[in-house]
């Protein structure tokens, strides 16, 4: 077999299998029904926490089910189903909800835990393929996450029956998102490492210069004084201000060399000569990612800091770089 046949080959397999998962998908939203509603509803009115429960294959997408539902503000773990049974099943409380995770139904150490889950009133909701299994009877509600096939050319190894299973778990959690209102707000207080945490919880007043780090020149200052200002400072702009100490414009680089071509030489050109007049300014307890937003629609690097009472008092600068640093962009 030569190197481009092997290449169709894998590609050929690859699209079978994405064609198979896709389609189980599909042939599972179209099932959907009221139980779906009631399964909602069930995990909503929950007052302690959802424990979803599985074993192997299933296991592990049980895993990450618990998790989407814990970061989408849906309290809930995973419970080994082998490790229940020697001890672990300490951490169910009667008021929990089970979401047990089975292809079969079948599985015997979920099946297992069914009675005792049943001892203590739990609500038991199923992710199942095979409605009818010891499982399913049991359950209060059942997602039928069955497959018509598995993508393994051997039928055995989970494949599109887990893929179906994952996507149950987040119709679960989206559904369960949207009833609660969780906001891109409330993900960033429980994902404060992340890029969207950094994007919501900073602020410009968190990044930006502030007192002598500020750049600043009077209406009548010599350009070899904006030229040291600016040098010194070393945000690449500086803010210009009148005797009152009012925001009249700011100069940057760019400011400097349109000077340049506009005047021939800067020799006695002052502030008010090379100012850009009304620039763009923010409010420091705006988001940083609101800064980041102004400087790439407006091609700027530098964006001046205002008063939050005041427009024209400047308490701030911020550098397309902090906003770098700090992950926001």
């Amino acid at each position: 077999m030569t190197g481009d046949e092997k290449t169709a080959t894998s590609l050929a397999r690859a699209r079978r299998v994405l064609r198979i998962e896709a389609e189980a998908v599909t042939r599972m939203a179209a099932r959907l029904d009221d139980g779906f509603a009631r399964a909602v509803d069930i995990l909503l009115r929950c007052q302690g926490k959802i424990v979803v429960v599985g074993m192997g294959k299933s296991g592990l997408v049980g895993a990450k089910i618990a998790a989407t539902l814990a970061s989408t503000g849906t309290p809930a773990f995973f419970l080994h189903a082998a490790e229940a049974a020697h001890g672990d099943l300490g951490v169910v409380h009667k008021a929990d909800v089970i979401v047990a995770v089975s292809h079969s139904g079948e599985t015997e150490e979920i099946v297992g835990l069914l009675p005792v889950f049943r001892r203590l009133g739990l609500p038991i909701v199923a992710i199942t393929g095979a409605p009818q299994s010891r499982l399913g009877r049991t359950a209060d509600v059942i997602l039928d996450s069955g497959v018509t096939e598995e993508a393994c050319p051997l039928g055995l190894a989970p494949t599109a029956s887990t893929t179906a299973q994952l996507a149950m778990g987040d119709a679960l959690a989206v559904a369960l998102l949207e009833a609660r209102g969780f906001t891109a707000e409330d993900f960033a207080r429980i994902h404060p490492a992340g890029t969207l945490g950094k994007r919501l919880l900073t602020c410009v007043e968190d990044l930006m210069h502030a007192g002598d780090a500020v750049p600043r020149v009077k209406l009548n200052a010599p350009a070899t004084q904006v030229l040291l200002e600016m040098s010194a400072k070393r945000l690449g702009a500086t803010v210009v201000e009148d005797d009152a100490g009012a925001l009249r414009g700011v100069i940057t680089d760019g400011d400097l060399r349109r000077g340049l071509q506009k005047f021939g030489d800067l020799a006695g050109r002052v502030a008010s000569d090379l100012m850009t007049v009304n620039p763009k300014s923010v409010a420091p307890d705006a988001l940083a990612s609101r800064a980041a937003h102004l400087m790439e629609t407006h091609s700027i690097s530098c964006l001046l800091v205002h008063d939050i009472a005041d427009p024209r008092r400047i308490v701030g600068m911020i550098h397309v770089h902090d906003l770098m640093k700090a992950g926001i962009i």
